[in-house]
């Protein structure tokens, strides 16, 4: 049974050791690396791209978030009700205003 057991285990490691081996003589020849050239410029711009897609799709989360349009401009905001009585001058300003001060 250890002989049997040695003999597999040596077999297998020959055919492991042979087909690295191709594997490596292959890469190394001009198709061989020209493969792993296109292979590896298939792979930067499919990282390129889903980058440009994640940037896209964070701006347009952000740009929602802040209210702003495609453009950049910031989006219109209904007309505010003036709450003074004493002109008709609308109330533009966030500012609290106190009345009789000019």
């Amino acid at each position: 049974m250890s002989r049997g057991l040695w003999f597999v285990a040596g077999a297998g490691a020959g055919v492991y050791a042979m087909v690295r081996g191709r594997r490596a003589a292959e890469a190394l020849t001009a198709d061989g690396l020209r493969d792993r050239w296109n292979g590896l410029t298939l792979g930067a711009r499919l990282l390129r791209d889903e980058v440009a897609q994640g940037r896209a799709d964070a701006e347009v989360d952000l740009r929602a978030r802040l209210g702003l349009t495609p453009a950049g401009t910031p989006e219109l905001a209904a007309p505010r009700t003036s709450t003074r009585t004493a002109s008709n001058t609308p109330d533009t300003t966030d500012a609290p205003h106190e009345e009789g001060t000019t």
